[in-house]
């Protein structure tokens, strides 16, 4: 379970989430952006943690939010405001029972992001997560510093978690478990979108003088669909037969990663005839 905050300014909002999430049972901190490069060892940051440094110490730096979630295979944004584009919303109490059916898969990864102090996450930022969640706080005033809905967060993670806290993941004697059948991770989803932009360009689908809001429909989308291992790949071998089609160039054709399974280049060979 990953806590990721996009360009956090104040110090003492960093070192506050540490001691949000020390006191939860968490320790992965990611930050992204932030104003001050040197906000982990910020002063206010240290007095803040009050017994969490460590919690500041191991946190990770990240240019962008796509390079933050990385291995995420589920990546909730924590917002007040509702969005015309984003993912299906729901209560952070949901999102946490979610994440608790989510992690009962070994190779699940989970993230929780949260925006800046000032003006929250942006479109963009939504749009990199499968989910979006919120805290039901009095309409009146819903006003929360990012430390404060970091703890609240945190905690109901930690509720819903603890049946699985004891239990150890022990491998089904009686099943192979297929790993293409993950969810895939965020950053093998982001390049697969990638790939799909351009194979839109190739066959003149997207006109990149007025992209309109195809680009960020279409990553929505996807995200939204939470793909396999296995259905990136589909989709990538499709990307490249596209291209291949439309002229392009032959390197498109490796995929990050992992090459496609042979399955799916024989599927989308122009010589295959079904």
């Amino acid at each position: 379970m990953r806590f990721v905050m996009v360009s956090p300014s104040h110090p003492g909002n960093v070192g506050s989430a540490a001691r949000a999430i020390k006191t939860m049972g968490f320790r992965d901190l990611r930050l992204v952006a932030p104003a001050d490069p040197d906000i982990l060892r910020h002063p206010d940051a240290l007095a803040l943690a009050s017994g969490a440094g460590d919690i500041l110490e191991r946190a990770r730096m990240h240019a962008g939010l796509a390079d933050a979630l990385g291995s995420a295979t589920l990546a909730f944004a924590l917002t007040a405001r509702a969005r015309a584009l984003g993912p299906p919303p729901c209560d952070i109490r949901e999102a946490a029972l979610q994440s608790a059916a989510e992690l009962a898969r070994p190779q699940a990864r989970i993230a929780l992001v949260l925006g800046t102090e000032r003006t929250g996450l942006s479109n963009e930022d939504i749009t990199l997560c499968q989910r979006v969640c919120h805290i039901p706080a009095n309409p009146a005033y819903s006003s929360l510093n990012v430390s404060q809905a970091l703890q609240l967060a945190a905690w109901e993670m930690r509720y819903a978690l603890l049946p699985l806290a004891g239990a150890a993941r022990l491998p089904d004697t009686h099943a192979r478990h297929d790993p293409g059948t993950d969810p895939a991770s965020s950053a093998r989803v982001q390049a697969m979108l990638d790939h799909f932009e351009r194979a839109m360009l190739a066959v003149g689908f997207l006109d990149p003088r007025h992209p309109k809001k195809l680009v960020p429909r279409m990553r929505q989308m996807w995200t939204r669909s939470r793909l396999s291992a296995d259905e990136v790949d589909m989709v990538r071998g499709l990307c490249t037969a596209m291209i291949r089609s439309a002229g392009g160039a032959a390197s498109e054709s490796a995929p990050a990663g992992r090459d496609f399974p042979d399955e799916y280049e024989q599927a989308l060979s122009p010589d295959r005839h079904v």
